[in-house]
């Protein structure tokens, strides 16, 4: 009776931050039990390891370098500055995503279980911490895996010769092209059209699509091949998933610096727009950057690091994947921004000889007269001497841009499936390329998935009560099927509308608020010195300062603010709002999220927030009852 008294009030000390930053000596007798007991030295005897730190290491970067990499950081220094948007980035890297990867993978080497045992360790009350990682992780992998469906769909029709998306369709009568095309674009049509056959509202559901619905269950069954075995099959898998996306992605920067017009996409980029560094939301979306691709706060990292050896040196390797994650990310910048100045010149080129075909049409002149260089030159003459005439074909004539073209900011879907098909129709030899790129989107795409599946499946695996029933293989299965099922959502009509929801709101401010609750967990409930004494233990290694100042300071403050920004930004925002493919026009329009759909993105956001406080609430009610049940009745 006395015992259970005693334990409850020492996780309600742990609770209150007793521990500290320092964390008093006698604190540390119940570390010492834990890492005593017979219990825990078996689980770690008999708990899976990887192969060598090289696959861990592996599997780390394929996890952190993932599609963000590619389709949101360009899009970031495009919109921020080019080459001045690397400034607050690298200074977020050090104070923000070196330090948190650091502590995270620290944490699951320490307590060599996944994010729910590695927090019910540090105290019961923060089992909810792990558990909010997981219902995180769940809702990631039940919509990150559909874009490895459509990359699976873009791959299969990348053999057919011309490319699917370089043309128009001919409409039903065969006596021109199919009008929602050419208000739109080729490859507009074929994404929104041919691949999605999008709905005009998040209202009408359609039906699945089947041809989507097979690409999705393959990626689901590649991925259960690839976690089938646990590390001892992901870390094989992870030499490929890792590697491979670099050796496409260095081809494609040999074959975008000889593409016409690279350079001019080149020195977009690298020219920095100065007056961007007092841009406060050019610091908010490089911390967000920086936080959101190295996958902090899913549990992934804690898992992978939880089969590492006790004396592995995650510092080292903390660094490592930090320095390769951000460096691949300026990496993609530069192969995505030849393409991109490949392709504004394209279209500029191509802008520029339509309104001379038409002026030279419309004034009889001479062929070969008119040239790009005299172009505005003529134009003036041409208003001047037949002002009636000119005026009539003003209409007609497009205002062709250079500049234009590379500021047109796209990321995410819009730029794998739309920008790049865009410039990949107009390449020479264009299976070839439009095959490399989208296998590099799905090595990314499985990597990131070999991760978000490992945060849902060690917990689980080490969970007693479900390995004692059901073998490893049927709890991946298991996670499969039911994340496959629920991911058919995405294959309807309005599926596209609903991955936007889960993207928007599924994993933002939850992992803002798990984060933060980790670093305050470690620094002030564990303890820091603590924390340090362990990890000295563990590797040999003392603490340096600089991760004691930032874990203990630093990154707490600026994820508050972080968390402070997004709630401001989604209450003035007002009506939530989405956008809509209408098909008359062949462009997106705004349109304001119905009742149910807001209901959606609220319990979303709700259900991993909430885990915290109500499983520490359920924790604490709990243990007050086993307190009362074990006092004596008075005589």
């Amino acid at each position: 009776m006395g015992g259970k008294r005693e334990e409850c009030s020492l996780a309600e000390g742990m609770l209150r931050g007793g521990g500290g930053v320092g964390g008093p000596s006698g604190r540390d007798a119940p570390a010492a039990a834990l890492r005593s007991s017979p219990a825990r030295a078996a689980m770690e005897k008999a708990r899976p390891l990887w192969a060598n730190s090289l696959q861990f290491v592996f599997a780390c970067i394929s996890y952190a370098v993932g599609l963000g990499n590619v389709w949101r950081f360009p899009y970031l220094c495009q919109m921020y500055g080019g080459g001045s948007f690397l400034v607050p980035y690298i200074i977020m890297l050090f104070v923000e995503g070196m330090p948190l990867l650091y502590l995270e993978l620290a944490v699951g080497q320490r307590m060599r279980q996944g994010s729910i045992g590695a927090w019910r360790t540090i105290s019961p009350y923060l089992s909810g911490v792990g558990l909010a990682s997981v219902v995180a992780s769940f809702f990631l992998a039940t919509y990150y895996n559909i874009i490895n469906a459509w990359a699976f769909w873009y791959l299969f029709h990348s053999f057919q010769d011309p490319l699917p998306w370089s043309v128009c369709p001919l409409n039903h009568n065969r006596t021109g092209y199919d009008e929602e095309c050419e208000k739109a674009s080729s490859t507009q049509y074929f994404w929104y059209r041919k691949t999605l056959n999008i709905s005009p509202s998040i209202q009408d559901s359609g039906r699945v699509q089947w041809e989507p619905a097979l690409c999705l269950v393959l990626a689901w069954l590649v991925v259960y091949l690839c976690i089938l075995r646990g590390t001892e099959s992901t870390g094989k898998v992870v030499y490929f998933t890792a590697s491979l996306p670099y050796c496409v992605l260095l081809i494609y920067l040999v074959r975008g610096l000889t593409l016409h017009g690279a350079t001019n996409g080149l020195a977009y980029m690298f020219t920095p727009k100065l007056e961007q560094l007092a841009n406060p939301k050019a610091w908010i979306n490089a911390a967000t950057q920086i936080f959101f691709s190295l996958g902090l706060g899913f549990g992934s990292l804690i898992a992978f690091a939880s089969y590492n050896q006790p004396s592995n040196n995650c510092q080292k390797h903390a660094i490592i994947v930090s320095l390769i994650n951000s460096s691949t990310s300026i990496f993609a910048s530069i192969v995505t921004f030849s393409i991109y100045g490949f392709k504004a010149t394209f279209n500029y080129e191509s802008c520029l000889d339509k309104v001379i075909l038409l002026l030279t049409n419309s004034f009889d002149l001479e062929d070969g007269f008119l040239t790009p260089s005299n172009l505005e030159q003529v134009k003036s003459y041409l208003a001047s001497a037949f002002p009636s005439k000119y005026s009539e074909v003003l209409p007609q004539i497009k205002n062709c841009s250079l500049q234009s073209e590379l500021a047109t900011a796209v990321q995410g879907t819009g730029l794998s499936f739309i920008v790049y098909t865009e410039a990949i129709k107009n390449m020479e030899v264009s299976q070839l390329w439009s095959v490399l790129y989208f296998l590099m989107l799905l090595m990314l795409g499985i990597g990131s998935m070999l991760g978000n599946t490992a945060a849902i499946l060690t917990p689980l695996t080490d969970s007693k009560v479900i390995s004692r029933h059901l073998p490893k293989e049927a709890i991946s299965g298991l996670v499969c099927l039911v994340n496959c099922v629920i991911g058919l959502v995405f294959t309807m009509e309005a599926g596209n509308y609903w991955f936007d929801i889960f993207n928007d709101y599924a994993a933002t401010l939850s992992l803002l608020l798990i984060v933060l609750v980790e670093t305050i967990a470690v620094c002030y409930v564990y303890g820091l010195r603590r924390f340090e004494s362990d990890l000295k233990a563990m590797t040999g290694r003392t603490l340096n300062w600089y991760w004691k100042v930032i874990w203990a300071g630093v990154s707490p403050l600026l994820i508050v603010s972080l968390f402070v920004f997004y709630l401001t930004d989604y209450i003035l925002t007002g009506t939530l709002k989405y956008q809509a493919w209408d098909a008359s026009q062949g462009q997106l329009v705004t349109k304001d999220y119905p009742p149910h759909a807001l209901a959606v993105i609220g319990l979303l956001v709700a259900s991993s927030t909430m885990c915290i406080p109500l499983v520490a609430l359920g924790t604490f009610i709990t243990r007050c009852f086993k307190r009362k049940g074990d006092t004596p009745p008075v005589a």
